[in-house]
């Protein structure tokens, strides 16, 4: 069950993302702003690093939905490869054969 908590973990980090994304591309307009003066592009550069780690984009990976997987990912269906052919063997994939010969 451990993967699974990978993929909570993953959805409060875009939780934290989405709540944070407008106040860190404010912070960071400041700081690239070449035209302001060096203490208040610092002062935004000390508060751009006390938001949370977690809420910058960077820190997203994209996981199978269904193991936590992170590697051999299939964003359309949001599986890893390993889950899409189970499930095609299955037959849950709409309009996906598995082959075997």
């Amino acid at each position: 069950m451990a993967k699974k908590s990978m993929v909570e973990r993953e959805k409060k980090r875009e939780r934290l993302v989405a709540k944070y994304a407008a106040k860190r591309a404010g912070l960071k307009e400041i700081i690239n702003d070449q035209d302001k003066p060096m203490e208040e592009r610092f002062r935004a550069s000390l508060k751009l690093a006390k938001l949370p780690r977690n809420s910058s984009a960077v820190r997203l990976h994209n996981r199978c939905q269904l193991t936590g997987r992170p590697h051999a990912y299939y964003r359309k269906l949001k599986v890893s490869r390993i889950m899409l052919r189970e499930l095609g063997s299955n037959g849950q994939i709409p309009g996906l054969v598995k082959s075997s010969w």
